[in-house]
């Protein structure tokens, strides 16, 4: 059996299962109203370490109603590596600290004979952008399979088709992972940052070019791109920065999470 294996975990994220539910306990322990209710096809969440963006993770995932969701496809951009097109990873298994989740690789194999922008390069799945996700997909979801698309450069329209596929099939679910604006002083970055969230509440991705900064930006743009086409709305969920964290102002990055429904 091939298999993806962690590349952060204990950095991004604990390399322990009972760690990741202390974390997602804490996460949750202040909140008043249960989870579990959105109807969601997609969500947006932020990728960095926990400590910084997991409250904000979590409070997409908490919201989603997942009991006939079978397959989470996670779409994410590369830091570490160089790729042209965008890479699907075609393992049988990805391991997590709160067990391995099953890959869909039929599916996956599917996408990449279907869409000629896909390929499979390992080198760019050991990627922290997608990996942070599959603790939360494994903790809020049951008997899933899992499909793990790594972006590099590519025109975001070619990603379009591939999200509108997934967002019409009844039983699989969209991840898009981007962080915000990075390393401005906490004035800046909000004023920047607010682009994005105005954005992606109204759906407007001509309006991501006025001053928005996202790594993700180009799955974002694919997103909103096919979820107006498919009719589908959007709910802004959480938005801090790591200031909230370290309450350093002089140089944060900003993170949101964002329900398509």
């Amino acid at each position: 059996m091939s298999k993806r294996e962690t590349s952060v975990a204990g950095t991004f994220y604990p390399d322990s299962c009972g760690q990741i539910k202390e974390y997602i306990e804490v996460f949750e322990k202040n909140l008043s109203k249960p989870g579990g209710t959105k109807k969601a096809k997609a969500i947006i969440s932020p990728h960095a370490g926990y400590i910084y963006s997991g409250f904000t993770a979590n409070m997409a995932y908490r919201e989603i109603e997942t009991k006939d969701i079978k397959r989470v496809v996670v779409i994410g951009p590369s830091h570490r590596v160089y790729i042209k097109g965008a890479s699907v990873a075609l393992y049988d298994e990805y391991s997590s600290p709160c067990a391995t989740v099953k890959m869909d690789l039929s599916y996956s194999k599917r996408l990449v004979e279907e869409y000629s922008v896909l390929h499979f390069d390992p080198s760019a799945h050991a990627e922290h952008s997608t990996e942070t996700q599959v603790p939360f997909i494994k903790h809020y979801f049951s008997e899933i399979e899992l499909v793990e698309i790594v972006y590099g450069e590519i025109d975001y329209r070619d990603l379009v088709p591939i999200i509108e596929q997934v967002l019409d099939e009844k039983e699989s679910f969209v991840v898009i992972s981007t962080d915000l604006s990075h390393f401005y002083d906490l004035k800046t970055a909000n004023v920047l940052d607010s682009v994005c969230l105005k954005a992606i509440q109204e759906m407007d991705v001509a309006m991501l070019e006025e001053g928005c900064e996202a790594c993700g930006m180009l799955g974002v743009k694919a997103l909103l791109t096919a979820a107006r086409k498919s009719g589908l709305k959007s709910e802004l969920m959480d938005y801090r920065t790591s200031c909230d964290q370290n309450s350093d102002e002089t140089s944060v990055v900003g993170y949101l999470s964002a329900l398509i429904l």
